[in-house]
């Protein structure tokens, strides 16, 4: 799992590996994708959701060797047709265009083109000197666009 994560340059989660294995066990739904023939880990999805009203995917990533192959797709409707009875799915990513396009070819829509709008989305990373404090986040690389 921590190569999955260094192969995207998620090196804020790979920094402390018990947290993150626990953070992955405490997830409401772990989806993963593996190389034929080796059964290497190549994607991941989870979520964290109350199982009702919300589901937050928290991580979606792909090995950077097998990205624009389908997994990504192939991991986000799995949570999405697990999620057909939640009210609301959410997720946030970084700026880069092409996850956009991938999130909106998924049927998402950024947070500010919502109908009838408006709405405002609101995120906090901790305070500085916090073990994940505001300079901490998750690098910006794409992680399957």
């Amino acid at each position: 799992m921590a190569r999955l994560y260094s192969s995207v340059g998620w090196t804020a989660y790979t920094r402390d590996l018990d947290r993150l294995v626990a953070a992955v066990a405490g997830s409401a739904c772990v989806l993963t994708a593996r190389e034929p023939g080796t059964g290497a880990l190549i994607g991941l999805v989870r979520t964290v959701s109350d199982g009702h009203t919300i589901v937050y995917v928290q991580d979606l990533l792909v090995d950077a060797d097998h990205q624009r192959a389908g997994v990504g797709r192939a991991l986000l409707d799995g949570v999405l047709d697990r999620s057909r009875h939640v009210r609301q799915v959410v997720l946030t990513t970084d700026a880069e265009e092409g996850q956009r396009a991938f999130y909106e070819a998924g049927g998402f829509t950024e947070v500010h083109d919502v109908t009838p709008g408006p709405l405002r989305s609101f995120v906090r990373f901790g305070r500085p000197g916090d073990a994940d404090g505001p300079d901490d986040r998750p690098d910006s690389r794409p992680a399957d666009a």
